[in-house]
């Protein structure tokens, strides 16, 4: 294989991860408001909305590494390690790949916690879980800025879905009546 091929290859490998990562870590917003509480999806149970909410996001996660190590070996990405680590130091558009940086430093945070959520205990595990709220804006401005697709039509058609299914998740989140539907919990009765 050539060295212009596998350039190219790594390129397209690194482009691809990173617009798949961002449906995922979409999805798995999506899926982890409108799933609050234990509320099922039609179709799903609640612990099925649950495995496919955390297999979206580790999905996600294991994209953005395929993605980090693609543009790590692609010579025309022309980043050093520690531009995965140090915000805002990348001399190709420091803001914007800065921005993926802290998206990364941040989703390293919640992976760690998350996978140690029995030991740190839940109200811990509340707190960063709730930093996925922050995560998700930074990594879709890092996409629309960053990205070589940043500037296509299809690109920010799915951008535009992506955060329209955000905000209208959230949105229906928060409205007054959401604590009125779905499941709740009712305390045992002593027999």
């Amino acid at each position: 294989m050539s060295s212009a091929t596998m350039d190219s290859a790594l390129w397209a490998l690194g482009r691809g991860t990173g617009v798949v990562a961002l449906v995922m870590f979409t999805l798995s917003l999506v899926l982890g408001v409108v799933s609050r509480s234990g509320r099922p999806l039609p179709g799903l149970h609640r612990f099925g909305t649950s495995d496919l909410h955390r297999t979206a996001a580790l999905t996600g996660t294991g994209l953005v590494a395929v993605h980090l190590a693609s543009l790590l070996f692609d010579p025309f990405a022309q980043l050093r390690v520690v531009d995965f680590v140090v915000p805002f130091l990348a001399s190709y558009r420091p803001l914007w790949l800065g921005l993926g940086t802290l998206a990364v430093d941040t989703l390293a945070v919640i992976t760690v916690v998350s996978l140690l959520r029995h030991r740190l205990g839940p109200r811990v595990f509340r707190v960063v879980h709730w930093a996925t709220y922050v995560l998700w804006p930074v990594v879709l401005l890092h996409a629309l800025e960053s990205g070589t697709d940043a500037g296509t039509t299809w690109f920010r058609a799915l951008a535009a879905v992506c955060a329209t299914a955000v905000v209208v998740a959230v949105g229906w989140r928060l409205t007054p009546s959401y604590a009125e539907r779905g499941w709740s919990r009712h305390p045992r009765r002593a027999a």
